[in-house]
């Protein structure tokens, strides 16, 4: 979620977990091309689980495999089902879940017979409504273990290398920067400069695909950084054990790759929101999708390297919410519309007087299914909390565009577009219809 959509998407099981998940690359190929959608700086891949087809946010800042939706199939076959406990960011207590074991996992040629999944029945954790598709799932660690991989945000793509693969070792060395990184835990670890008042200090990071903000920092833990000056609280998201909350500020420069990134907004979630975060030594935040989506990167665990090259996004300023809603996706609703039917022109004699259905028949009406957003959260005296909307508003029109022809994405882009843009929203709030109007403002 980027925020309007900042899921934090960290887990931690208080198992120990060994098991026998191994992708490999089928019919000795020397690589393997996968397609992803991207929303809000987040990965989404298809997967086959056990012969149903599913989509999963790819994540490197999760090991298991979790399981959580699936709402829009009827039936997934999974097997050896035990129950256990699971815990992660956020305020409440640990969820039930259920571990699954010897699943067939398979997306293009790149397939694991023995994968373990984790089920949660919770359906409080369902993120398809933050990013408008439906979503089946989370992977991590299993998908990156055995191959260098390639994530293309420009293109899409992600590619799978075999170990093998004398082309990518050119191209690498060719192209790209080459950083060590650090496996602990069965997730990836980087040193950033982060600055975030006056001095600069190397910082332990986790790289994160399944965080779409440019860069989370504890306070809470042993650490140099402090919180700078200025500063926001927001919602932050919902992780594995409920709302995250925290600050939000403008940071000094932090460092990934080739480049020096100055004035990010940095996340500084609260202490209660990370009591069940289980940290690595010396860690001191993450590092998510606002900045790797800036660059075409290939993770090499097996290597513990790290190699990436900025792309046309590298220099763009970090932008923000202004408006101070953040909206989710809500269902659908049918919804009229009428429309020019070029087939039904025709001429007919009546009585002797012509009549043409040019005139009269052309005009049809057709009903199609649409997507509703709501408002469900609204940050304290931001413009839009001050012009008088509120949480469970339900969305009509956007600057006279109907939401229904709108997305998740287009409407985030909206509400960061430019300071001082007005926003006009038409909502309907207990089956009245409403109309505000604000201006965006930067606060940050």
């Amino acid at each position: 979620m980027r925020i309007v959509f900042a899921f934090c998407l960290y887990f931690v099981t208080y198992l120990t977990c060994f098991s026998q998940s191994n992708f490999q690359i089928a019919n000795d190929k020397k690589k393997i091309v996968i397609p992803f959608k991207l929303i809000n700086n987040l990965i989404f891949i298809p997967i086959n689980l056990n012969g149903e087809s599913l989509t999963f946010l790819l994540d490197t800042g999760v090991e298991q495999t979790i399981l959580f939706s699936l709402d829009d199939k009827e039936q997934v076959s999974l097997f050896h089902l035990e129950k256990i406990n699971l815990n992660g960011l956020g305020s409440n207590d640990a969820i039930e879940a259920y571990k699954s074991s010897e699943n067939k996992m398979e997306v293009n040629g790149y397939v694991d017979y023995a994968h373990v999944i984790y089920l949660v029945l919770d359906q409080e954790f369902n993120f398809s409504s933050q990013v408008g598709i439906p979503v089946n799932g989370i992977m991590g660690y299993h998908f990156f273990r055995n191959h260098p991989i390639e994530i293309d945000y420009e293109r899409k793509k992600i590619i799978v290398y075999s170990t093998t693969n004398k082309k990518l070792s050119k191209k690498l060395k060719r192209n790209f920067k080459k950083d060590s990184i650090s496996i602990e835990e069965n997730k990836p670890y980087y040193i950033s400069n982060v600055t975030t008042t006056n001095l600069n200090y190397p910082s332990k990071m986790l790289l994160d695909t399944g965080n779409s903000d440019a860069i989370w920092l504890f306070l809470n833990k042993p650490s140099l950084l402090q919180l700078p000056p200025k500063t926001i609280q927001d919602y932050l998201g919902r992780g594995f054990s409920g709302n995250v909350y925290g600050q939000r500020a403008r940071i000094p420069s932090f460092t990934f790759g080739s480049k020096t990134f100055e004035n990010g907004i940095g996340t500084f979630p609260d202490s209660t929101s990370v009591k069940s975060v289980n940290f690595v030594k010396d860690r001191a935040g993450s590092i998510g999708g606002e900045v790797l989506s800036r660059f075409q990167i290939v993770f090499d665990y097996p290597n513990g390297k790290l190699y990436s090259k900025p792309n046309s996004k590298s220099n763009e300023p970090f932008n923000f919410n202004m408006s101070g809603i953040e909206v989710q996706h809500d269902g659908l609703e049918w919804v009229k519309e009428t429309y020019e039917d070029s087939q039904s022109k025709s001429s007919t004699v009546y009585n002797g007087y012509a009549n043409d259905s040019r005139f009269q028949d052309n005009l049809k009406i057709k009903f199609e299914l649409k997507p509703i957003f709501r408002i469900y959260n609204v940050r304290a005296d931001s413009p839009a909390a001050l012009a008088g909307l509120k949480t469970k508003d339900k969305i009509i029109a956007i600057n006279k565009q109907k939401a229904h022809t709108l997305s998740i994405e287009k409407i985030n882009e909206l509400l960061k577009s430019e300071e001082g843009k007005t926003i006009e929203i038409e909502i309907e709030r207990s089956s009245r219809v409403y109309t505000f109007k604000f201006q965006l403002k930067k606060i940050l």
